[in-house]
């Protein structure tokens, strides 16, 4: 089988050997850019030891700038009038396409860098942590907002490369009313979503943690894309919601400004039951529960039907997880002192019967036929 090369060997190592002579050239020249980069990268490594942000920078930029470093200089030697038109045009390009490849790996990880750096300097892992909540949501919308736009302007670059897609993009800036219609009602979905996560990351009805309840679904706000979010349900499932989802339906977010909350226990009982001890049983609950934040802490009657009557117990915790097992353990505490030391007083079904007096009914005799 025969290959047709865009250049012949001879064109490639040159007249007496200079094309060899010029690819020698090149090792030595990248072997030096390699020895300074690491130079460079080992100063930048002790100037910012102990600074979190540029330290995270430094690391995340280590091998992407070796690359540009490396592909920059290519691009200056094959840019040099030495070099032959017929191999050399085809190198340069592709030289050009993995340069913009890489400065576009660059600036995406220079945006994780600094983002990593600020979600480090903020954790979220502490009992007061709305601040550092309220800063990873905008942290992380942000960063994904420029990762996306960082790339598609890379695509756009390596595309105008190409002489052929240049003339298509002056066609279409030609008819930029037709084409622009056309695009966005195309792209809606994808600005939509964006401009939704900058309205999120600005205004923040979410955080990242923020307790919501969407679609009757309980759970944490895990992550916030570009274009969705990653809810946590408290079964360990996932919900994956839109980001204008949020700005177009109403949904509940209780820690928007606190996590504290305040829970409700409801039990049932007899009518004649006295409400006194179970205060007491619920105060002595409460004390000895290491969820109580000791807030609230009240026994109500809140309804009465022919049966019994609803009682309805408050508590209060410092976050929803902590709620959620303090009212199960005080409904299973007030429902164990009723059956225990007052079970007649347990709901009960009541009925009276009737009995009609004997001889009340007369009986009449069957003649005989």
């Amino acid at each position: 089988m025969n290959v047709m090369l865009p250049f012949s060997l001879n064109e490639l190592l040159g007249e007496g050997g200079n094309g060899l002579a010029y690819l020698g050239m090149l090792v030595l020249l990248l072997g030096g850019v390699l020895l300074v980069h690491r130079l460079v990268d080992d100063i930048a490594v002790r100037i910012t030891r102990g600074r979190v942000i540029l330290a995270t920078l430094v690391a995340y930029l280590r091998n992407p700038t070796r690359w540009v470093a490396l592909l920059f200089t290519t691009q200056l030697l094959l840019r040099s009038p030495s070099v032959k038109a017929g191999w050399g045009d085809l190198v340069l390009q592709i030289n050009t396409l993995l340069l913009i490849g890489v400065l576009s790996w660059a600036a995406i990880r220079a945006v994780a860098a600094v983002c990593d750096g600020v979600l480090n300097l903020n954790p979220v892992n502490i009992s007061d942590n709305l601040q550092a909540r309220r800063i990873h949501t905008q942290a992380t919308v942000l960063a994904r907002t420029l990762m996306f736009l960082i790339g598609f302007l890379g695509l756009s670059s390596a595309l105008m490369t190409f002489p052929s897609v240049r003339q298509l993009g002056t066609s279409l800036l030609a008819s930029a009313g037709v084409a622009g219609l056309i695009v966005g009602f195309a792209a809606k979905p994808v600005l939509s979503n964006m401009l939704a996560g900058l309205q999120i990351a600005l205004t923040q009805p979410i955080r990242i943690e923020d307790v919501v309840i969407i679609e009757n679904e309980w759970g944490w706000v895990e992550e916030i894309n570009a274009s969705f979010v990653i809810v946590r349900l408290w079964d360990q499932r996932r919900m994956v919601v839109p980001l204008n989802w949020f700005i177009e339906h109403p949904f509940q977010n209780w820690t928007r400004t606190s996590a504290q909350i305040i829970g409700s226990v409801f039990i049932w009982v007899d009518h004649r039951m006295p409400l006194e001890p179970l205060r007491e049983e619920l105060k002595r609950l409460c004390n000895i529960d290491p969820d109580w934040d000791q807030r609230v802490s009240l026994l109500q009657v809140t309804d009465a039907t022919p049966t019994g009557m609803e009682l309805r117990a408050l508590v209060s915790s410092s976050s929803s997880p902590q709620c959620w097992d303090l009212r199960c353990r005080v409904r299973e505490g007030l429902v164990r002192m009723v059956a225990t030391q007052y079970p007649q007083f347990l709901p009960k079904v009541r009925a009276a019967l009737r009995e009609e007096m004997a001889g009340s009914a007369s009986v009449e005799a069957v003649p005989k036929i």
